[in-house]
């Protein structure tokens, strides 16, 4: 099996298994409905937070379907059978993740925008909430990976991966956030180029440390 194929077919299984990423959009757009609703009519306040709050939003969204990246595949002995083909376990995170974030993290960046009319967020601050999810989805998806393979062999292993990916992604949600809120009070920031720097380190290192997560779990 070629990485090609490996992307195409887990791309395919997101979209049959259970509406995976019509889940997580849904999610994303019900956190973004109902902040508002809870912070009240304060308009100014609501732009301030857009930035956060969809950031925030989009994390928890993209850990739904996490759990299942590499578990479903351990399960039916799937993993096994790549694990003894030509392809690499690298290589095999690696079209996981990019599978992952095509069906999950590149959707819930298309939607941010509609969801940003909800906070009355100013139009400067679009391109930087626009540019920062973009950036920083494909981090969320590569070091989900590592949480997943830590937790593909444990039972209602979805409950612990939260734990372990949420705090390794608080730079992601400052960074991102930090753009936006720059654009609004019209500064100059580096922090879509610490972002940046932060999920290429990331997307290059998450598929390495996901594979020899997975090497430990079939060797137990």
């Amino acid at each position: 099996m070629s990485a090609t194929a490996l992307l195409v077919r887990d791309i395919r299984l997101a979209a049959r298994a259970g509406g995976s990423m019509v889940l997580a959009l849904a999610f994303f757009a019900a956190v973004a409905t109902l902040v508002p609703f809870g912070v009240g009519a304060d308009l100014a306040l609501l732009a301030r937070i857009a930035g956060g709050v969809l950031w925030v939003g989009a994390v928890l969204a993209s850990l739904i379907s996490l759990d299942r990246l590499f578990q479903a595949d351990f399960e039916d002995g799937s993993l096994d059978l790549i694990a003894l083909s030509p392809l690499s376990l690298e290589t095999t995170a690696a079209a996981k993740i990019a599978a992952h974030w095509l069906t999950t993290g590149l959707p819930l960046t298309a939607l941010s925008p509609l969801l940003a009319l909800l906070f009355n967020l100013p139009p400067p601050a679009y391109q930087p909430l626009v540019v920062s999810l973009l950036l920083g989805t494909p981090c969320i998806s590569a070091l989900g990976s590592v949480g997943a393979a830590l937790t593909m062999s444990v039972r209602r292993g979805g409950l612990i991966l939260p734990l372990l990916v949420l705090p390794l992604l608080a730079p992601a949600v400052i960074f991102g956030a930090g753009a936006v809120l720059a654009a609004l009070d019209g500064i100059a920031s580096g922090a879509l180029w610490l972002l940046a720097a932060f999920s290429l380190g990331a997307v290059l290192l998450s598929p390495f440390a996901a594979a020899a997560a997975v090497r430990l779990n079939l060797a137990g």
